[in-house]
């Protein structure tokens, strides 16, 4: 048996509304979120992590998710004015002479130029996302692909039918 040591170190970016988008779609269910305690480790390996970044558009950021990555993973949540195309992209090429492998949590077709810019500069690029929503492009383009099947998520509970449960009344 050959032992090799692997010494890459990984940068994690999260399309946090893209992601949670296409969960949502194939679990059918509007409160599936990703496991992300289960996740990284499984797309880390034996490398290295340097950075987890989860970017989110609007202000309603769970702070549970927030502090759960930081406390982790030393991870941050980045809310995005708009889309998170853009404030990603930046925070890639910033990284890009940083890290070994860039891995982009998303399916979005958005990212192949960015794909193709990073690996140009020599950076190992990962896809991971659920594959019935990925563009097929993204998948062409990148160096691998990490499918996010239903065993890296899990359903939270909906705090509106709870809310609803708890304040029915009984009949007289």
């Amino acid at each position: 048996m050959i032992d090799i040591k692997i010494s890459q170190t990984v940068a994690i970016l999260v399309d946090g509304n893209n992601l949670e988008r296409s969960i949502q779609e194939i679990s059918g269910n509007s409160t599936s979120l990703i496991n992300f305690d289960l996740l990284v480790p499984e797309l880390i390996g034996n490398r290295s992590l340097n950075r987890l970044v989860y970017f989110r558009e609007g202000k309603s950021i769970s702070q549970k998710l927030s502090e759960r990555l930081h406390s982790f993973f030393h991870g941050s949540v980045r809310p995005c004015h708009k889309s998170a195309d853009i404030p990603l992209s930046i925070k890639a090429l910033q990284l890009a002479s940083k890290v070994d492998t860039i891995i982009i949590l998303s399916g979005d077709s958005d990212y192949v130029e960015l794909v193709r810019h990073l690996k140009s500069e020599g950076v190992r690029v990962e896809i991971a996302a659920v594959e019935e929503t990925t563009s097929s492009l993204l998948i062409e383009e990148t160096d691998y692909f990490h499918s996010i099947t239903k065993d890296f998520w899990f359903e939270a509970p909906n705090p509106k039918k709870t809310k609803k449960k708890n304040f029915r009344r009984k009949k007289s």
